[in-house]
């Protein structure tokens, strides 16, 4: 693995900007991001790129503020329990940063159970939310620890559709069906390859298209010219080690050389 560590920051303040970027053309809508990153990247988005962006505690409240990580609000601005968040998924007003233990070529997630469905080797979560963010919400996947084992040629169970398999199920489907982006410790990718596949967007500072190619399980799209993901600006360092994630918890999951 190459060295996590940029001339601007560390890999985890690349990806935390790279997920601030997927986040900052949506204006005002409900950004719902699942685990650690994704919820570093999605408060620093509210900072910088985009301050329309709503943002909770991941509990119950809307903050009006932007705190730490897994700090509680001083500011609350609104009440969404959990039988709330039912009426935002329907209604669409949503992007979601889920995780994925497996994604296949076609944007497929699962984070169900690896195995056959009748009698898997390991239980996972279940689909959870999966299929109503993906058929209803725009949807993008975080996925700390890239290698063939998560980014697999079929996914052995389905739990978030992705636009191939939203199209031939029809109308209803794939109507709201729109997996933005997949951010991994290696770069960004999107689904816009040829049939809906997944396509390289950028590698990140200090990897090699090469080594993304390796650590992927199926044939990857890769287009001309491919940049490299862009460090974050001096303000987002900031930003981060001293407002956001002072405790640097975001090495637990993309780890500094």
């Amino acid at each position: 693995m190459s060295d996590t560590t940029t001339q601007q920051g560390t890999r985890a303040d690349v990806c935390a900007a790279a997920i601030a970027d997927a986040f900052k053309d949506d204006g005002e809508i409900f950004a719902s991001p699942m685990g650690l990153l994704p919820m570093l990247g999605v408060r620093l988005a509210k900072l910088t790129s985009n301050p329309d962006l709503v943002i909770s505690d991941g509990e119950s409240l809307f903050l009006a503020g932007v705190p730490p990580l897994f700090a509680k609000g001083d500011v609350v601005e609104g009440w969404i329990p959990f039988r709330k968040v039912f009426d935002v998924v329907a209604y669409g007003k949503r992007h979601v940063m889920m995780g994925a233990t497996q994604v296949d070529r076609h944007g497929n997630q699962n984070i169900s159970a690896i195995g056959d469905f009748a009698q898997p080797k390991r239980q996972l979560l279940g689909s959870r939310g999966a299929p109503g963010n993906t058929v209803n919400n725009r949807t993008s996947y975080w996925v700390p620890r890239h290698s063939p084992r998560v980014f697999v040629e079929q996914v052995d169970i389905v739990s978030g559709v992705g636009p191939h398999r939203a199209k031939a199920a029809g109308a209803a489907a794939m109507r709201f069906n729109d997996i933005h982006r997949i951010v991994s410790n290696l770069g960004v990718f999107d689904v816009n390859g040829p049939d809906d596949t997944v396509r390289l967007v950028s590698v990140h500072p200090g990897v090699t298209v090469e080594e993304v190619v390796e650590q992927t399980g199926f044939d990857l799209a890769i287009g001309p010219d491919l940049p490299t993901t862009r460090e974050p600006s001096t303000e987002e360092l900031i930003l981060i080690r001293e407002m956001l994630d002072p405790k640097g918890l975001r090495f637990k999951e993309v780890p500094d050389a």
